[in-house]
């Protein structure tokens, strides 16, 4: 599978993001000869655990909670990642009406990750907003930077590397009220290689997340 890196939009302190913003970074892609193929979504759904009086004595056996992500490229599947243990898991996407039916879960949030796709050359950009399903409020900008030749996170590290820069530049000749940033993951602790896979992927989204909420906090 490609090599994949996913940036997250960091407002300068005392901003937040706006759809202008979506609009001015999206703007990027077109100025740089990015060809349009469509549309993406993904969705991270954040799910927490649901004690029963029976269970209450298994509560320290269950992960206080956990994410969930269905992604834009594989439609059949379904991916958990328990940060707290540095779980991630892939199961077949029936996996959600199971856990529907167990009610042992509920979700807490759920998150739409959505946008459009760029074909620039051997990369392909999706610039995206993030906001919650049934609501247009928006939450964050996401940047997934894939680069088609390369599965190896090691051997594509550098010309990843290379085109951030160019694109960072390009993103900052609009004056825009913030950065994009890129969170160096150490993979190796959820047990991943340096093949790149849609667990990494799976990883890298709940990082974001993560970041997310923390600059949501340090705004509000």
């Amino acid at each position: 599978m490609p090599l994949k890196w996913l940036l997250h939009w960091q407002p300068n302190a005392g901003a937040s993001v706006n759809s202008q913003i979506l609009t001015e970074v999206s703007q990027c892609a077109d100025s740089m000869n990015g060809v349009k193929e469509g549309r993406w979504k993904s969705t991270l759904t954040f799910y927490r655990p649901v004690i029963r009086v029976q269970d209450q004595a298994l509560t320290s056996e269950l992960p206080r909670d956990f994410l969930g992500l269905s992604m834009h490229d594989q439609p059949n599947k379904y991916y958990f990642i328990i940060r707290a243990q540095r779980l991630v898991l892939e199961a077949d996407l029936s996996i959600q009406s199971i856990m529907e039916k167990l009610q042992s879960y509920k979700t807490r949030v759920a998150l739409n990750f959505e946008g459009i796709q760029y074909r620039l050359g051997d990369f392909q950009l999706r610039v995206g907003k993030v906001a919650p399903i049934n609501s247009e409020s928006l939450r964050g900008i996401v940047l997934e930077v894939e680069y088609l030749p390369i599965s190896s996170l090691e051997k594509g590290r550098q010309i990843m590397a290379e085109f951030l820069e160019i694109w960072q530049e390009a993103v900052s000749k609009r004056s825009l009220p913030g950065h994009f940033m890129h969170m160096e993951t150490n993979f190796a602790d959820y047990g991943l290689s340096d093949h790149y896979s849609s667990q990494h992927t799976a990883v890298q989204y709940a990082i974001v997340m993560a970041q997310l909420i923390a600059s949501a906090q340090l705004r509000s």
